[in-house]
Parts: C-alpha cells; structure tokens; sequence
C-alpha cells in the first residue's frame, strides 16, 4: 500500500484513468498511511468516516468502468486547509470560537477541485486564523515536522505540507499572506506556489481592499503543483479581483541559459538569518548557475524598515477588519490567542491616513520591484530566515542574536514578493547539518506565473530535493 502513497499525484492520476490500480485501493493506502503516521505529526484533522469515503472512492470507480472521469483528481484524496470551507465538513480556522462551524458551501478553489472529482477527506490543520508560520491552535494542538517531530512544519499551510511530505496526500492546497504557502514548504521539504494575486479567485464578504492573501497549490513536484493551480485558477465573476482564465501549463522546463537571476539574500544585511540558511540558499544559486544563468547580488535600493512599517500597518487593518466582530464580543475575544489580539488592537486605532500611506509604501515598492525586472528576469530569496525550530516554541524570540519585536517578524523575508502580488515558487534548497530543511523563492514578474512554473522545474530537474523522503515510516 505505501506503494501508492509514494507516487506523485500526476503518476497516481495516470495509473487511475488507465485503470491500473483502483480508487478504493488508492483511499484505503491513504487512510492506513494516516492511521499510522498522522499520530505523530496532527497534520490531518477533522477526518471524516471511513466508511463514507471508501463508499465516495468505489463509486469514483463505477464511474471510470462507465467511461466517465470527473478531471485529473479523478477519485484521488484531498485534505482542504483549515481556512477555506469545504461544503460538510468542520472549518475552524485553527479557532475556539469556530471549532463547531460546519459551512453549507465550498470556497471557489474547494469546488473546483471537487469538480475535478477529488474526494475531500477533511482538513489539514492551520494556525489560529492563519496568523504566525506555526501551525499550533487550542482546537486540534500543534502540527509536527516529518523530517524532526520535534519541530515545527511551519504555517499556515503546516498542516498541509507536512502531510505531503510524510505521503498522507497526493497533493495540497495552501494559502499565502505572509509565506504561508512558502515557509511551510521550505520547512518540509516540499514546493509551495503563491499564484498572483487574482490568479486563483476566493469568496469573501469585502471584495476589493484584500489584497494581500492568496490560495495556491503545493506539492512534491512541479508538474504536481502545475496541474493543481491549473484546476484552481481562472476568472469567476464572484470575486471582481479575479484575472482572467488563461493556459499556465508550463510544458517543458524553461532554458534559463541567458536568463539573469538576481540575488536579494539578505537585503543588504537588513534581515537577520539563523547561520547555515542563507549559506544553503546560496549555495542552491549554484543550480540555476550551472543552467547558464548570470546569477548577481541585487544591492539595497529600497527602505526596508519602511516596507516593514507599511506591511504591518496594512496587516493591522486587513486584520481588525476582518475580525472586529469576534473581537468586540468580550466571550469571543477571550478566546482570541495574544497576536490576534494585538493585531485587531493595532488595527482598530489607525487612522485614514495610516491606512493610506501604507499603501503608498506598497506602490512605491511595487515601481522599485519592476525596476529591478528591468535588470533581473527573475529574483531568488530564502523561503524562511530560520530552520525548523522547537515545536513547543510559538516563535523565534530572536535570530543571530537580534530580538524579533513581533510574533512575525521572524518572517519578514516573504513580504516582499506579498507587497507586489508577485508569483513565487518555492522550493527546496537542501538540507542543514542537522538534516532540517531550508528552501528559496524564485519570484518572478508581474503575472508571470507560467514563466517562474518553467524556471522552477528546470531548478528541479537538477535539484530534486523532494525525493528525500522523512524517514517516518
């Protein structure tokens, strides 16, 4: 049975449509696998009954003897992350507050990839309300790296790629505000890609000022993550931020022999990293490199300490809009974790004008990114500032020394690509010598998302990190 777990989705997807292995045989390896494995890692929570989902995977069977496929997660199992609805089955956002909320519809991507005939077998866990790169919540606990269950797998999509790396899923859902679809993948070894913004349309009950999170694919492979984004992405009238449908396979890997990659690295000793991971970032420059790409250090050219202030102001907001409710029922905001709080508080007290010179600070980095592009054809940072640490520690107090003044600003090397609603693909950079994992963002122009997807497998075919598995069982 574990067999088929090892396979990748796009493998698995073949070996069902040419009825070489069946459905039911496909969700009974997944459900023994997580039996055995999800113990030590609370990856997947909110599972649903056996029974059910053996009956869903036969008829998926029925269906193909009939001549019929739903699309390419024909009968395959899927775990949708604890922050998007998924028709039937509990959503919490990692929350007291919703821990008995069970939506009557799906996001936009959930349907879709039910469309697509994947069976939904519950959630993977997320972070209280997706906040902070550690997934931990008072509804389900703490979610456990497969590569250290002693550390963390990161956030918010932890539960997510901690579950594709242990070969609990084929293939994951994610969502990304603030390295959320990258942290997490760097952590676990596995590929994360934060789409542009309005590539992957989202429901929600303010349409236009959000435009920060996204959802997005992961997976063990590029081609995986591909035709995941594929089945996720397109216009949909119900989100007026949507970009319009368009073909983002990326066929073959991309020649990257004249391309001209540019190095942000540690923006010029603005961000502090715990030693060992940018030097492995670097050194997976020497991928792209042997390629024949012109690999260069981008100096300084913006203030970073503004980007921060304008990312944290826009944060505030963002946030106590979107929780101001729960925040002003005092039963409710006792079930708030600290950081929430603070952020609700912060957002509450903005003024007008703090709000709108944050977004100034926002589209002048935006001009100071398409300069670069004007020089560089694609931009390559560290995924995360830190290796997987201690997964009782809700996060890093300091690094290398230099204290962190907030619960997320540990995180700060994602806010770029976030700030200018870049794509980026994450992906593994190799290993620390303590055999914890680090990974890089390849990030690229403004929607161009096929573009990075090419780069990213061509980095792959050198570089296939992902086939070193957890040795977790």
């Amino acid at each position: 049975m574990d067999g088929l777990t090892a396979l990748s989705a796009t493998e698995l997807s073949v070996a069902i449509h040419g009825r070489k292995i069946s459905c039911r045989s496909v969700m009974e390896a997944y459900l023994a696998r997580i039996g055995a494995i999800n113990p030590l890692l609370n990856a997947i929570v909110s599972l649903r009954d056996e029974g059910e989902l053996i009956a869903e995977a036969e008829a998926a069977d029925r269906a193909l003897a009939e001549g019929r496929s739903r699309g390419w997660l024909h009968g395959m199992p899927f775990a949708v992350k604890d922050l998007s609805e998924a028709r039937g089955i509990r959503c919490t956002y990692g929350s007291r507050i919703y821990r008995d909320f069970v939506p009557d519809h799906d996001d936009i991507h959930v349907e879709r990839i039910r469309a697509a005939g994947a069976i939904v077998i519950g959630k993977t866990n997320a972070p209280e309300m997706g906040l902070g790169s550690h997934t931990y919540n008072d509804v389900f606990g703490a979610t456990r790296n497969p590569y250290d269950v002693m550390k963390s797998a990161g956030g918010s999509s932890g539960g997510a790629a901690a579950a594709l790396a242990a070969r609990l899923v084929p293939v994951a859902d994610g969502s990304d505000m603030m390295g959320s679809l990258r942290n997490p993948a760097a952590f676990n070894n596995v590929i994360g890609f934060r789409p542009s913004f309005g590539r992957v349309p989202s429901l929600g009950n303010e349409l236009y000022l959000g435009q920060h999170a996204v959802n997005g694919p992961m997976g063990r492979s590029v081609a995986d993550v591909a035709a995941l984004l594929a089945i996720q992405a397109g216009h949909d009238a119900r989100d007026p931020l949507s970009l319009p449908t368009e073909d983002l396979a990326p066929g073959r890997a991309r020649d990257v022999s004249a391309a001209r990659i540019g190095w942000l690295g540690d923006h010029g000793g603005h961000l502090p990293f715990e030693p060992g991971v940018l030097e492995l970032c670097r050194s997976a420059l020497e991928v792209l490199a042997a390629l024949g790409a012109a690999v260069a250090e981008v100096p300084a050219g913006f203030d970073m300490d503004r980007l921060w202030w304008g990312w944290k102001t826009y944060r505030h907001f963002l946030v106590a809009s979107a929780q101001a409710a729960d925040h002003a029922d005092p039963d409710r905001r006792a079930m708030m974790k600290p950081e929430m709080i603070w952020e609700i508080e912060n957002g509450l007290a903005l003024s007008a004008g703090e709000i709108a010179a944050a977004s100034a600070v926002r589209s002048d980095w935006y001009r100071h990114v398409l300069a670069l592009f004007e020089r560089y054809d694609f931009l390559v940072l560290p995924s995360a500032q830190v290796f997987p640490f201690d997964v009782e520690t809700h996060w890093p107090r300091s690094i290398a020394g230099r204290a962190m003044d907030t619960y997320h600003r540990w995180m700060e090397v994602v806010i770029g690509p976030t700030m200018a609603g870049l794509p980026v693909a994450a992906m593994p950079a190799g290993f620390g010598p303590e055999g914890l994992p680090a990974g890089i963002q390849i990030i690229g122009p403004p929607r161009a998302d096929r573009a990075v997807l090419q780069v990213a497998a061509a980095y792959e075919a050198l570089a296939d990190w992902t086939g070193r598995a957890p040795d977790i069982g």
